[in-house]
Order: C-alpha cells, then structure tokens, then sequence
C-alpha cells in the first residue's frame, strides 16, 4: 500500500464563490477553476498554498447532492481529507481484505480525470477520507479495469 501524500483537505461551503473569494483574500492562495462533478452532485475550486496540501472548497449542485445533507445537519466546516496513492484499485482491495468499507465498491471520476474512492467514516473514527489517484504521474501504461472504463 503507498500513499503519496496528503492531497487536501475538504471544506464544505454554502456559497463556493463567497468562500472562495474570502479565502483566496485572507490567505492570498492560488485558486483553481470551479469544476462542478455532475456525477457527484457537487461544485469544487483547489486552493493551492507553496506548500503543503491544498484546501477543497466544495459546495452542493442542486437539491439531490448529498453534501446539502451534511451542510444541514453539521453546518459548513471541514468535510473529508484526501490521501494522494499510486494505484487506486490496488489499495481499495488491501483495505478491502482488511475488513474496510467504501461509500461505493468502485473508484470514481474525480477533479481533472483523477480516480477517487471514498473510505466510509464509520472505519476511521468518524472521519471521511478520500483517496485519489492522479493518472498524470501512473508510471507505465497501466490501463484502466472495465468496469471504471464503462461509467
């Protein structure tokens, strides 16, 4: 199991251009594109810093996104953090054969055609973890399984 790095850190927010806006001020950060992620019913913009993990502002898209549920019942405030890894399906069935939960049993598309797959929060303490595998640095040319191919 490798784990690059820390990637970032979520943030759940209302309203992503206020947010955006008030952080990129306060902490004179260099902000990303929004993207929104039809698929995950969300709209995001990456706050990068010189160093370190950036910060994921995420906001709802629409009534059916399931951020709007977390935003109501604990308010704005940090949402997942994210483990950079090189191989996504390799680490999801070590963690599998270990007994580890996912919110969906296959990885995902993600910001900039990364794959990513969210850790069920009841398997660590509570807390939201996503892994992410950015496939501009996959060494080789590993291709993808059918079954992320086909969504």
């Amino acid at each position: 199991m490798k784990i690059r790095a820390i990637d970032h850190i979520g943030i759940a927010v209302r309203d992503l251009e206020a947010s955006l806006a008030r952080w990129t001020a306060l902490f004179r950060a260099k902000s990303g594109p929004i993207e929104e992620i039809a698929e995950r019913r969300v709209r995001l913009a990456k706050l990068n810093f010189l160093e370190g993990p950036a910060v994921e502002l995420v906001s709802p898209l629409g009534d059916a996104s399931p951020l709007l549920k977390f935003l109501e019942e604990r308010g704005e405030g940090i949402h997942h953090f994210c483990f950079e890894v090189e191989n996504i399906e390799a680490m999801m069935e070590e963690l599998k054969r270990a007994g580890v939960q996912f919110v969906s049993e296959k990885p995902q598309l993600g910001t900039s055609g990364s794959l990513i797959a969210f850790v069920h929060p009841r398997n660590l303490n509570g807390v939201l973890v996503e892994l992410k595998e950015d496939r501009t640095k996959r060494r080789g040319k590993r291709t993808l399984s059918k079954s992320i191919r086909q969504k």
